[in-house]
Formats: C-alpha cells, sequence, structure tokens
C-alpha cells in the first residue's frame, strides 16, 4: 500500500506541474511548495515552534482559536502555520500570530524530513481531517506528539473499511484525537483506537469571538430599520433564484445578500435576477436612497460574518451543489439557517435541524412556506432564534480544553 501511496503522489505531483501552466490555482500551490522548500534554510527556531497546519481556510477558522489561545497564554511561543489549498494560504499568508506561513511541501519522505528539521517543532497540530502518511510516520519516529483537533469521522472513511488496515496505521501515530462528536469516538474505538477525547468543533469558538467583534455598519442599519430582513450568505445561482421569488410574493421583506462569487460576471447576473426590484451593490450605495432599497448587494470581502446581526433569517448558500457554506456564523447572532438538501455531511447543520433551528428547502415551495413561517409568525421566529443562541453557547470550550492540556 506504501507504494501505491507513494505512486498517487508522484501522479498528483506530476499532474499539478503539467495543470500549473495555464490554471491559476494549480500554478500558485505549485510555486508555493517550491518556495516553502527555498526558505527553509533560512527559518530558525532553537527553542522549538508548534506547528499547526490546516487544508484550507474552514479548517483555519478551526485552528485560528487554537493560535490565539497559545499566543495569549505564552507571547514568546513560536507558531508556523502551514495550508494544502490556496484559498487558505493566500488570504491568511500575512497573518499575525503566526511567526512563519508556508504552504505544505508535498508528502514525499526527502521534503518531510528537511522540513521537519528545518521547523524544529516541539508539537505539531492537525485540523479536522488532515493525514499525511510521511508527515505522521515521521513525527511519530522523532517521538513529537502530535495532534488532531476539531477532528470528524464517518463510516464511509477509508480507516473504517475492510480494506483499510494501511490508513489505521495513520491513526495510531497521533499522540491523541480530539474529535467533534460521539459517533466519532465509536467509530475509532471499534478499530482499537482509544486515544481520543469528544471536545467539539473549536469553530464555535470562533464565531462566537466574532460576534463578540462584529463590526457596525450604519448603512446595513438602515437599510434594515423598520423591515424584516433575509440574509443570504455565501449564494450560489440556485439558492439567488429562490430568493427572487420570494421577494416576488412578498414585498415587505428586504435581502441583504453576499454572493460567494464576487465577480462583475456573477454581480451583473445577480442584478438581472433582481431586476424587478430596487437594487444596489454596496460599493454604491452613494446613488440610492437606503430606505426605499429592496436588495443590497454586497460585494466587497470581509463583511459577511458582521452581517447577520441586521437580518432576521439566513439563507446559507452551497446546499444545492457540493455542501453548504458557515452556518454558525449566523447561527452565533441567533439567526435561523434555511439550506439546501446537501447538508447532511456537515455536523451543526444536522444539528440545528434537529433542535428547530435549521430548515431544509428543495425548491421554492419550501422556501416560500419556511421563510413565510419565520419572518411572519413571530413566536416561532423568537423559538427558533433562540434554539440557534443557545446550540452555540452550549457547543463553545473545546479550544479551552485542547491548549490546556497542550500546554500543560
Amino acid at each position: 500500500m506504501s507504494i501505491i501511496y507513494n505512486l498517487g503522489i508522484l501522479l498528483y505531483n506530476a499532474v499539478l506541474s503539467a495543470l500549473s501552466l495555464f490554471n491559476d490555482k494549480a500554478k500558485k500551490l505549485h510555486q508555493g511548495r517550491a518556495e516553502t522548500m527555498r526558505r527553509l534554510p533560512s527559518l530558525h527556531f532553537p527553542d522549538a515552534c508548534i506547528w499547526i497546519h490546516c487544508a484550507s481556510l474552514g479548517e483555519f477558522e478551526q485552528g485560528r482559536p487554537i493560535i490565539e489561545a497559545i499566543k495569549k497564554e505564552d507571547p514568546s511561543q513560536k507558531v508556523v502555520l502551514t495550508f494544502f489549498s490556496p484559498s487558505g494560504y493566500e488570504v491568511q499568508k500575512n497573518y499575525a500570530l503566526a511567526d512563519a506561513v508556508m504552504y505544505l511541501p508535498s508528502d514525499r519522505p526527502a521534503n518531510v524530513k528537511k522540513f521537519i528539521k528545518a521547523i524544529n517543532p516541539k508539537q505539531a497540530i492537525f485540523v479536522k481531517y488532515e493525514f499525511w502518511h510521511h508527515y505522521l510516520k515521521h513525527l511519530h519516529q522523532l517521538g513529537i506528539n502530535t495532534y488532531i483537533v476539531s477532528a470528524i469521522f464517518r463510516p464511509k472513511h477509508t480507516f473504517f473499511k475492510w480494506y483499510g488496515g494501511w490508513y489505521r496505521k495513520m491513526l495510531q501515530y497521533f499522540t491523541k484525537l480530539y474529535v467533534q462528536n460521539e459517533e466519532s469516538a465509536q467509530l475509532l474505538a471499534n478499530i482499537g483506537i482509544n486515544n481520543y477525547q469528544v471536545t467539539g468543533d473549536t469553530r464555535f469558538d470562533r464565531v462566537y469571538q466574532i460576534a463578540q467583534k462584529a463590526q457596525e455598519y450604519p448603512e446595513l442599519a438602515l437599510f434594515a430599520q423598520d423591515h424584516k430582513v433575509l440574509v443570504g450568505g455565501s449564494t450560489w445561482p440556485a439558492g439567488e433564484k429562490l430568493l427572487a421569488n420570494y421577494l416576488k410574493h412578498n414585498p415587505d421583506c428586504k435581502l441583504l445578500l453576499a454572493p460567494h462569487e464576487i465577480h462583475e460576471e456573477h454581480l451583473t447576473q445577480v442584478e438581472a435576477l433582481m431586476k424587478d426590484f430596487i437594487c444596489a451593490r454596496y460599493t454604491a450605495l452613494h446613488q440610492v436612497d437606503l430606505k426605499q432599497l429592496r436588495v443590497l448587494i454586497v460585494d466587497t470581502m470581509g463583511m459577511l460574518s458582521s452581517m447577520y446581526r441586521y437580518g432576521h433569517v439566513a439563507y446559507i448558500g452551497g446546499g444545492f451543489g457540493s455542501g453548504i457554506h458557515n452556518t454558525l456564523e449566523p447561527a452565533t447572532f441567533g439567526l435561523p439557517v434555511i439550506i439546501g438538501p446537501n447538508y447532511k455531511k456537515y455536523q451543526e447543520a444536522c444539528d440545528l435541524i434537529q433542535l428547530g433551528a435549521g430548515f431544509c428547502v428543495h425548491n421554492s415551495s419550501d422556501f416560500n412556506k419556511v421563510a413565510n413561517h419565520l419572518l411572519k409568525d413571530s413566536e416561532h421566529l423568537s423559538v427558533a432564534s433562540k434554539a440557534s443562541v443557545d446550540y452555540v453557547n452550549k457547543m463553545r470550550g473545546a479550544t479551552q480544553i485542547i491548549v490546556k492540556e497542550l500546554l500543560g
């Protein structure tokens, strides 16, 4: 199996190199890995660092509370942060609390040895679902305590199949696995992995922090004043059509929309979809009367997490595609969430639905029914809102448990 794994890594690298000639994301990853290898001789952490690896931006939001807690406890502690994906690295390459931010070199034995020797970690922390055979094996051989945090496991994962023995070996390399739920714990126990602890998901701590420091936007407050407001978070075309249809039949409702893609082509498509309403982009609000506006399209990055404070109900995009985006950010502001059907691999979405704070829709009829029930029944909205807030508050605390053990 090691031979197959190594061949897979080599094949991936070859394909990545070829794609980098005409694909921007592949180019950034290919060049970024090479840059990491060039930087290694200049790295120097004589007192040993804590290394935290995240696949992408979503995993960084789970790792971030841990980094912040470590730095708060010991500001002198050096932290190395690595990413697999350009979507994580490009956004956080200047993250102030990390002493070095870089791409993770390819999981080949020679790369692994050079990288580990250069950064000199005393602990390694992988976030959620990152399993690299040679990295984990080498860390284990060196006796470096290695952890995975906010991990979640499902029966379909290879570890739990009859042919998954080689993959299960990787789980044995971890000093401890901090998992999100009891199902994950039971799956590990069933295959003889007992060095786990159910701590929950560190994202709950992160979204709570965001809510406490939410930025105020006077323009959004004026737009939302005296109206019921739907917030569309990280939306895609399928969901945007549902929202437009609802507005047509509910003239007393306003829409605060943050599309997942904010390039000009998509923004133009959204405006065409909303042509029946007075609509404006956030960057052009000086041209309109905010009180008369029905649809406000946020065409800038970084506002969404604070936008929810101005809404009553959130529709979160992605559920008609590969999977939903962040439902915890609106929940921490007390917004019930409406999502598409592709949500079942997201524990928090399942929990919100079970608690009556989340609602799955398949079409416009479903959406209209759910939205009306929430926006036109104040008691139902109040109950669902309280369920959202209570859920986030109940699930907070994973970061404190983990960091206490890491630094203890």
